[in-house]
């Protein structure tokens, strides 16, 4: 067998649904509209996105020797309508991708080990491997293999497995034989475009990250701003949307992989319980998945923001135990909270409550704001 097929053969049984192979230079254009994005100011404060820009426009940059880059995909495609979860307001939304073991650890083990495959069987030469966290453009590279494309939303399809692929990536400097990339098959649909809560498209193909939920909930460090926290509904960690609706799911079938299964007691879980959580329940709970990198001051943010959004009274003592929190961040996102779910007395009320906190500028700011504007 020669090495490409060994290389796809192996890449199957190691757990990967699809294996390409591209060329080790920049993906046409990528570096181009990188910087243009960068200009703009729509990465946020991810400062590492510019940190970095110069090694993430060019696999060559980052790693001169590289010649040939392995794409891989694994499934992790839902059973169920992962935006089911939207219309229950009273519990938290966790995107796909994070109500599971966190990719990173299995797929890089993956890399590691199909990397090594690679090598012996080329009888030499050396590989790297990369799984999101290093300064690599996946999706570009994946089109320009031709595992999929980048569509409307920025993210990849796939003609066969929708939006639900993980991605990782295998730098080689042996010169393997590249696969054609992929074309786009967008066409005129905006499904992704339309759907999106807080319009975070400003055009198709181009992502606004200050106005995504997925950004605003995992990447922000603060507050999350008020003119899209009725809009984050239920969402507690990340945003589905524009990937569930893309009309290519309908070729997509459910993950099989044990190590990436969803685990049934993150898929709706009650809002209640989830401010209760301290941080070692935290913890313990989100053991193992994406969600524990966020830590507990930022998702109990998310959480008040939730409960603000579920307009369930029965939720307010919920947003007053948050009112203790040891962060700012959930302290003021719960004063937010209370201001929806409570009547303008009962809330107004709260001031003794707070007096204790005169000197938390993040309560006090959410409070004068409250206070001076009409009731909702």
């Amino acid at each position: 067998m020669s090495l490409t097929p060994a290389i796809r053969q192996k890449a199957r049984e190691l757990g990967f649904d699809q294996c390409r192979i591209t060329p080790a230079g920049a993906p046409p254009l990528a570096g181009e509209r990188l910087a243009d994005w960068l200009k703009s100011g729509a990465h946020g404060d991810m400062e590492w996105m510019e940190t970095t820009a110069e090694r993430r426009a060019s696999p060559e940059v980052l790693w001169a020797e590289a010649r040939s880059i392995v794409m891989l995909g694994a499934n992790y495609g839902p059973a169920e309508n992962p935006l089911a979860v939207l219309s229950e307001r009273g519990r938290g939304a966790i995107s796909l991708y994070a109500r599971r073991r966190d990719y990173h650890d299995v797929v890089k083990g993956r890399l590691k080990l199909l990397a090594g495959f690679l090598l012996s069987r080329a009888g030499g030469g050396e590989a790297k491997v990369f799984v999101d966290t290093a300064p690599v453009m996946e999706k570009p590279l994946a089109q320009a293999a031709g595992l999929g494309w980048q569509g409307k939303h920025t993210n990849l399809v796939s003609r066969r497995f929708g939006s639900w692929l993980f991605l990782g990536a295998i730098f080689t400097n042996l010169e393997l034989e590249a696969d054609s990339p992929e074309s786009d098959h967008c066409g005129s649909c905006r499904a992704c475009l339309d759907i999106c809560p807080t319009n975070a498209f400003p055009a198709p193909y181009r992502l606004d990250a200050r106005r995504c939920v997925a950004y605003l909930t995992i990447e922000h460090k603060g507050g999350i701003p008020r003119e899209f926290r009725a809009a984050i509904g239920n969402r507690v960690f990340g945003c589905d949307d524009c990937l569930a609706v893309c009309p290519w799911n309908k070729f997509a079938s459910a993950a099989q992989d044990a190590r990436l299964a969803a685990r049934d007691e993150l898929e709706s879980v009650a809002l209640a319980d989830l401010a209760a959580l301290d941080e070692a329940g935290f913890r313990a709970l989100f053991a193992g998945t994406p969600v524990k990198r966020l830590g507990h001051a930022r998702f109990m943010r998310n959480v008040a923001i939730a409960i603000g959004n579920s307009g369930d009274p029965a939720l307010a003592p919920a947003a007053e135990r948050l009112l203790g929190d040891a962060s700012p961040l959930a302290r003021g996102a719960a004063v937010w909270a209370l201001a929806r779910l409570l009547p303008r007395d009962e809330f107004a009320s709260l001031a003794d409550r707070l007096a204790p906190l005169e000197a938390d500028a993040e309560v006090l700011e959410e409070w004068a704001k409250e206070t001076q504007s009409p009731k909702k």
